[in-house]
């Protein structure tokens, strides 16, 4: 799924050579608007134009691509073209340019400018997509919404709510790795986020899990011995990591109960990494949080 979203957006962008130009730009716009992005790695202001059309054309979600051309490895294309400053975008459409513009432009000019080729880009169409797979995940249907969410994060790669919910999707589909490179591709400013924040805690329960052995182990362990508050923290970890949220939950209240400074107060800092990764409306997360709070405050 990762490597399909990467390709997704990928396929929005390449680079091109004099030889590939007339199957890039010229065949390739006969399927929709093709933008030509001529630029030198000398050129200041390509540096900054270069990220903001990237981030505009994924947006758009195929309705249009965009070809990088190196004027310098490739000068006869643009000298065909007069191009004479740089950057300077041109979009073909039909195999013949129709539009174009010089300079390093903010996003709001290159979108308007986009819009101007395919008609209006939608500002909640990503929106909406997250909703409908938002909608897929309460109905039991993970692959589904797995395909919406990439599908967002082709128009928007950063969008922090698709790379949550993916990491989210695959740690529960089993694929623990999976869910480890959509997390790393958080930018840093980000990483604070609640809801990427909610699949890192669940990264780490899932990885405490792990190693803990059986379910049937554990119970009959703690059936032994009720004051093993270990075996009870243990299996409280287990419970969670098979989606047993309020049983989770219950056990780790019952250790509080019985004693709160057990392990340096372990139960709660871990009931309360429990709350982080199922998000603070879920119904366990309520629930747990009336039941800590009556005991704390008793």
């Amino acid at each position: 799924m990762l490597a399909d979203t990467q390709a997704q957006a990928d396929s929005l962008v390449k680079d091109t050579t004099t030889a590939a130009f007339r199957q890039d730009v010229l065949a390739e716009s006969m399927q929709q608007p093709v933008l030509v992005d001529f630029w030198a790695p000398w050129c200041g202001p390509c540096k900054q134009l270069g990220p903001i059309i990237e981030k505009a054309v994924k947006a758009a979600g195929g309705k249009v691509k965009l070809v990088k051309l190196n004027i310098d490895d490739h000068p006869q294309i643009p000298g065909q073209l007069g191009i004479q400053s740089i950057p300077a975008v041109v979009a073909f459409n039909r195999g013949q340019p129709a539009d174009g513009f010089v300079g390093a432009l903010p996003e709001s000019q290159v979108t308007a400018f986009i819009e101007r080729l395919v008609g209006p880009l939608g500002p909640g169409a990503v929106g909406e997509i997250l909703e409908e797979a938002d909608q897929l995940v309460a109905s039991g249907d993970p692959a589904g919404a797995a395909q919406l969410y990439a599908e967002a994060l082709g128009q928007e790669p950063d969008n922090i709510r698709a790379i949550a919910a993916l990491a989210k999707l695959h740690l529960e589909m089993g694929d623990l790795d999976a869910a480890k490179q959509f997390l790393a591709m958080v930018p840093a400013d980000k990483a604070n986020d609640a809801a990427i924040a909610a699949a890192r805690a669940a990264i780490e329960l899932a990885e405490q899990a792990a190693s803990l052995g059986d379910l049937g182990d554990l119970e009959q362990r703690l059936a032994a011995n009720p004051l093993d508050h270990q075996t009870r923290f243990d299996l409280a970890l287990a419970l969670n990591a098979h989606g047993k949220r309020e049983e989770a939950g219950d056990h780790l209240l019952e250790i509080i109960k019985r004693d709160r400074a057990w392990n340096d107060d372990g139960a709660r800092k871990q009931l309360l990494q429990f709350f982080e990764a199922w998000g603070p409306t879920d119904e366990a997360t309520l629930a747990g949080r009336r039941r800590l709070s009556s005991i704390l405050f008793a």
